[in-house]
């Protein structure tokens, strides 16, 4: 509902604005779906297939300095020859594998939360790289990958015939 303000000027409610920018299909309560939605594809626990052999996903920080680009993983737990690690066409890939060993005797887990396994990850380098100029190096559980940036020419006017 609109109100106004002492200068006669119409003023939007936070839901009112909430729905100009989100449009009345995403306004739903969340006690209520939407029909017009697709459901989500989220398997429940009784869906999961524990055969399945899907790497898991690494978590990456990309971040630039003048001069380089990083590339920051936490890949704590992963020795550094099993670590592979390559770049093609100003794309990065980092693959691995988290072991955990074999746990002999186990029952039961009452829980189990770490991810062991194979992972991967492919990331599109957001500037060009010196492929020649990258360092690697793994230390404290945290793998830190340094590219030497292309050096971009400065804007060049094009005058308009």
């Amino acid at each position: 509902m609109a109100r106004r303000n002492r200068d006669d000027d119409l003023l939007l409610e936070e839901d009112e604005l909430t729905a100009a920018f989100l449009g009345d299909d995403d306004m739903v309560p969340n006690n209520q779906t939407n029909q017009n939605q697709p459901q989500s594809n989220v398997p429940t626990n009784d869906e999961w297939d524990e055969d399945e052999n899907v790497p898991g996903q690494l978590a990456v920080d990309v971040y630039e300095t003048r001069e380089k680009l990083f590339v920051k993983a936490r890949t704590a737990g992963v020795n550094k020859n099993e670590l592979d690690v390559s770049i093609s066409d100003n794309q990065l890939t980092i693959k691995g594998t988290l072991s955990a060993g074999v746990e002999e005797g186990v029952e039961n887990y009452f829980l189990q939360e770490c991810y062991w396994g194979e992972f991967s990850r492919t990331i599109a380098l957001p500037v060009p790289v010196k492929e020649d100029e990258i360092e690697a190096i793994l230390k404290d559980g945290v793998l830190t990958i340094s590219f030497g940036k292309v050096k971009q020419d400065t804007i060049k006017k094009i005058q308009v015939l």
